[in-house]
């Protein structure tokens, strides 16, 4: 383990090792942010928002969600702040501002710490303390759980930690009506059995990435045939939870048709993943899931949105 962290640190240690002051704009602090996890985080709340039909001013909806965004931002710096060293090595992640040499770590801290006691006192003051006991519990848990913990410990990283990018939905629910429902939990469970195949289908591409960065994720530990069958086994269980909004009456025709027809494209997908396990074809596949996975949870999402925000609910039954 010394040998792997010396090696990390070697790596890192041109660019992380300028003294004084970042060399960084406006640009490299945004990016901190991880803008489009940020994007996904302000989607995913604001149908948590809509679906929950709130009587609420548009300004504390507005605020609102404008704080949930920035704890998600604050989320994304202090992960990256954390995992300077191993986004050093890795090829996707080693231009991000900190392995640069752009942003200095201690810099990365204080602003995402800032960030989120801002967003987390912002909240609670424009809304109410329960959402912002809901977003300070997001924080710390994709920070210390899972960016801090379960990362580097264990294969089930990605399960266990989803729950943190699940939440958004629940927070947003609960700054509007200062309660949480069966309807915003069902949103949090679909982002959260949608994780492991997402990031498990490219953890499949990127395995050598993970292996040169010393991260347990599941085909470094359990093995590529071991992941395949479990992308099948969560995917099998979401196609069906995708559905749950409309046997519980806030998902309409055109979501259940959109959740139907998702769901399914999911499934095949799975099968494929499953069943071609060599060469570039087995890539193909896997990356194809990676790409789609994403398309499915947006439209699950948009149509509710659709539905809800701009009167296109029809109910499926009755």
């Amino acid at each position: 383990m010394s040998t792997m962290s010396n090696s990390l640190a070697e790596t890192q240690a041109e660019p992380l090792a300028t003294a004084g002051l970042s060399q960084g704009d406006v640009s490299d602090f945004f990016a901190l942010l991880k803008p489009r996890v940020m994007f996904l985080v302000v989607f995913t709340a604001l149908v948590g928002m809509v679906v929950s039909h709130p009587d609420v001013h548009p300004v504390v909806a507005f605020v609102s969600l404008l704080m949930i965004a920035v704890g998600g931002g604050a989320s994304g710096c202090l992960n990256m702040w954390w995992d300077a060293d191993i986004d050093a090595v890795m090829t996707r992640t080693r231009k991000r501002p900190i392995p640069a040499g752009k942003i200095q770590p201690g810099e990365a801290l204080a602003f995402g710490l800032t960030l989120s006691a801002g967003s987390v006192i912002i909240l609670g003051l424009a809304s109410n303390w329960l959402a912002a006991g809901l977003l300070a519990f997001t924080i710390f848990f994709y920070v210390v759980v899972y960016s801090m913990w379960l990362k580097r410990s264990t294969p089930q990283n990605i399960v266990i930690g989803g729950a943190a990018g699940a939440l958004p939905p629940v927070v947003a629910q609960a700054a509007v009506t200062g309660h949480v429902a069966w309807d915003s939990i069902v949103l949090f469970a679909i982002i959260f059995m949608w994780t492991p195949p997402h990031f498990w289908a490219l953890a499949l591409v990127k395995s050598g990435d993970y292996e040169r960065a010393g991260i347990p994720m599941m085909p470094n530990v359990a093995g590529p045939d071991s992941t395949r069958f479990q992308i099948l086994a969560y995917t099998v269980l979401l196609a069906p939870l995708g559905l749950a909004p409309v046997a519980l009456g806030f998902g309409g025709l055109a979501y259940a048709i959109i959740a139907l027809i998702g769901g399914l494209g999911m499934l095949a997908l799975a099968v494929q993943v499953y069943r071609l396990r060599l060469g570039e074809p087995a890539m193909r596949v896997a990356q194809q899931l990676f790409g789609f996975s994403i398309l499915y949870l947006f439209l699950l999402f948009a149509t509710l949105l659709a539905e809800h925000g701009f009167g296109f609910f029809r109910p499926v039954f009755g």
